[in-house]
């Protein structure tokens, strides 16, 4: 592993650090939570993907039994965000769709939880010397989230976060986009579009139920985005369909699309 400054880590890598989490494989977040005080079970939840009940010595985290094991490890990692920063309230009832990588731009105590629990699963010290070298693709992000045990949706927008390229990630619906996510290097006035052109194998994943990753190809510019010029351009996609039946797409500009 390279040199690491502690100093620079955020308080979630820092966490992982002080309990001397140094491999993907060492990462144990119900130890975690079991160092600070807090008891995990999963269990049937109404109303809730997780539940976070404390008297303020001592919590209970809860984790909906039915969810996927990725979903299942977010979940956790938000609700210990919760219990380590918010233990001023006695309890949290965290829906899904406030529980998730994707919504960690608001302002608000469940946004900051989601960046915690993105930390905890994924954390930079890790995640950056593991993605060196690697493209920006759902096979990849498939990879990583098998190496750190996280979702795969999780792992695709810590790479596009982490990538220096200009890359995004986008999900959409049959009625819609539902939510993207772009490198800092991405172009700022251009945007995936918000309804799925049926040329592109995102459209068959929402609207005919195909149920397989496609292989990355290269693709008409404007199939993808809205924006200046997006005719002239080309990008790489790979998509796949979510079990929400959603579909989940990385899109890379060509390095000779700006």
């Amino acid at each position: 592993m390279n040199m690491i400054d502690v100093a620079s880590l955020s308080p979630a890598e820092k966490l992982l650090w002080d309990h001397g989490f140094r491999k993907p494989e060492h990462i144990d977040l119900e130890g975690v939570a079991l160092s600070r005080g807090a008891t995990v079970i999963y269990r049937r939840l109404d109303g809730c993907a997780a539940r976070l009940l404390t008297d303020g010595d001592k919590a209970v985290i809860s984790i909906a039994a039915n969810d996927n094991p990725g979903r299942q490890r977010f979940s956790l990692g938000h609700e210990l965000a919760h219990w380590i920063n918010d233990a001023q309230r006695a309890s949290f009832n965290c829906s899904s769709d406030s529980i998730g990588p994707q919504n960690t731009e608001a302002l608000s105590v469940e946004a900051s939880a989601n960046v915690y629990a993105s930390q905890l699963i994924l954390p930079d010290y890790m995640v950056t010397p593991w993605l060196e070298g690697r493209k920006m693709t759902l096979n990849v992000a498939a990879e990583l989230a098998d190496a750190f045990n996280a979702s795969v949706t999780a792992s695709a927008i810590k790479m596009a976060k982490r990538s220096t390229a200009p890359v995004c990630v986008a999900c959409h619906e049959m009625r819609g986009r539902r939510w993207f996510m772009r490198s800092k290097s991405w172009p700022f006035d251009l945007y995936p579009v918000s309804q799925l052109n049926h040329n592109t194998a995102a459209f068959d994943i929402a609207f005919k139920a195909t149920n397989r990753m496609s292989t990355p190809k290269k693709e008409q510019g404007d199939w993808w985005l809205t924006g200046p010029d997006v005719w002239r351009m080309q990008v790489e996609t790979q998509s796949m369909r979510l079990p929400d039946g959603s579909a989940l797409t990385t899109i890379a500009l060509s390095t000779s699309c700006r």
